[in-house]
């Protein structure tokens, strides 16, 4: 599974939701994922991120690459989100479901992505 800015946000404020979310991953044994932008649009003052900060210890995280095919994508979904473009892409390219709150974007970005591997959008 690989998550969004917001799943971030929420774990670094404490979230009931997340940390339910992440109790049932780690019973199920499910790695987590994120991408470099992603943890770029979360974070801000590292210091007072100590939860985000060791959460993402334990993440496997996916540097920016392949801007040339985020950016045909963000032309293909006619949206402008380079991170949820970018995580879009790494979830198909790794074969991860995309952990979000917010599908709406993503929505459009994986149906424009080829069938295979299918990505799903799991609700947190």
């Amino acid at each position: 599974m690989i998550v969004d800015t917001g799943f971030l946000v929420a774990v670094d404020r404490g979230d009931r939701r997340a940390k339910t979310f992440l109790e049932r991953a780690a019973q199920k044994q499910r790695t987590l994922h994120t991408t470099e932008p992603v943890i770029a649009q979360a974070w801000r003052q590292g210091a007072r991120e100590a939860r985000l900060a060791r959460f993402l210890h334990g993440v496997t995280t996916h540097p920016l690459r392949h801007g040339r095919l985020v950016g045909e994508l963000l032309a293909k979904s006619q949206t402008a989100d380079v991170v949820d473009a970018h995580l879009a892409l790494a979830a198909h390219q790794h074969g991860l479901d995309i952990v979000t709150g917010d599908a709406q974007d993503l929505t459009r970005l994986a149906a424009l992505l080829p069938s295979k591997p299918t990505v799903h959008l799991l609700p947190w």
